[in-house]
């Protein structure tokens, strides 16, 4: 399951909700105030890559410096 960062519009509160995909398009509530008017944030990571200023993150190869299973 995803994990996904949300934002209360009503308290202001911050939070992040692991979340099925078949659950993906819905808001959950609020963990503070119980709202259901909250709304998906925009992931720093994805709003890095491709930028036009040519800032990029890359996470490396997770299998070794030969980037092949052992």
């Amino acid at each position: 399951m995803p994990l996904y960062e949300y934002q209360c519009n009503d308290c202001g509160d911050e939070f992040e909700k692991m979340v099925r995909l078949s659950e993906a398009d819905q808001n959950p509530a609020c963990p503070s105030c119980e709202s259901l008017n909250t709304k998906k944030k925009i992931s720093f990571f994805s709003t890095l890559g491709g930028s036009p200023g040519g800032t990029s993150v890359s996470a490396g190869s997770s299998c070794g410096s030969s980037g092949g299973f052992t």
